[in-house]
């Protein structure tokens, strides 16, 4: 029987006693869902490959995407994966934070073959968030923890966007509210004399690039899934997306954004950064809302747009 479809799923409030329940459900192997600052995560060991494939089987997760791995620190990070200094420099400048680096995991560092996909590479963070932080030192092990959604749907920012798509695949979810970046972690690897930027998210190019003196470039879309968040058709809403959108169709939902007000508005100031914390939560209101279609107003390309704009391609992608 697949457990997965027949778990009961409950929703808790952040607390000691229920990170406890939590740290107690992983150490049996299982996955629960935990805010982090960027989006709710679907956790388990990421040394128990029985507990890998729990997230990947309630996920419906293709099996050439490999998960992030949390710590919650450098020293436990070092552990898992080889850092130079330039990695190291960047784990100063932003962890505990949204940047996930890819890097060579190391022979001895236990994790499931199944958190890297088979890669000789993992993709490895240390959240900021208090409830994360929390269930890392109570569970006290590293935590592979993906996006607490059906793959390639829309990312949670909230507990109730987690029992939407989840409920009944999972033991538990603790709700501590709405997630603060509501955008996921920004995935960097390392070239010779650059940075690859994989995914973009809130550490922008411009601010990786001031801490380490070095350029930064984007993957092509050709490349190779090397790391998280790079399949093409991701972040989707079950209905067709349109982009750029000033003027909308009478049967599509339009989110706006400055000038373009619409049904909602992921920030009707222009801000960048209320937008990205708006996005997948007015995607999720748009999917439910009565309309079959759904149409986004433009956003500018700089900074965090950069990011927001790669889940929106994303979400309007059709296979």
């Amino acid at each position: 029987m697949n457990t997965a479809t027949t778990l009961q799923t409950r929703i808790l409030p952040f607390s000691d006693e229920n990170i406890a329940e939590a740290a107690r459900l992983i150490a049996k192997g299982m996955v629960v869902a935990i805010p982090t600052e960027t989006v709710y995560g679907l956790a388990g060991d990421a040394q128990n490959g029985e507990a890998v494939a729990r997230i990947y089987e309630a996920k419906g997760r293709p099996g050439f995407n490999p998960l992030i791995v949390h710590v919650p620190d450098l020293a436990h990070a070092e552990r898992l994966a080889v850092f130079d200094d330039r990695a190291r420099a960047l784990a100063n400048a932003f962890w505990p934070g949204a940047l996930t680096m890819v890097l060579p995991v190391r022979g001895d560092s236990g994790l499931s073959s199944l958190v890297t996909a088979g890669l000789d590479t993992v993709a490895i963070r240390v959240p900021a968030h208090r409830a994360m932080r929390a269930l890392l030192t109570a569970a006290d092990r590293p935590l592979a923890a993906p996006s607490a959604n059906a793959s390639g749907r829309i990312s949670p920012t909230r507990a109730d966007h987690v029992a939407l798509s989840l409920t009944g695949r999972i033991p538990l979810i603790i709700d501590d509210n709405a997630t603060g970046l509501g955008l996921e972690s920004t995935i960097i690897s390392f070239g010779p004399d650059d940075i690859h930027l994989l995914r973009p998210g809130p550490i922008t190019a411009q601010a990786l690039t001031a801490a380490s003196h070095l350029p930064v470039t984007e993957r092509r879309h050709d490349e190779a899934i090397t790391a998280p968040g790079q399949l093409l058709s991701h972040y989707a809403p079950s209905k067709p997306v349109r982009l750029n959108v000033t003027s909308p169709a009478p049967d599509e939902y339009l989110i706006g954004f400055g000038a373009v007000a619409g049904d909602a508005s992921l920030s009707v100031d222009g801000d960048l950064t209320q937008a990205a914390a708006n996005l997948f939560d007015l995607l999720h209101r748009a999917d439910a809302a009565p309309k079959p279609r759904i149409a986004i107003a433009p956003i500018t390309d700089e900074g965090l747009g950069l990011a927001i704009n790669d889940r929106l391609r994303r979400a309007a992608h059709q296979e």
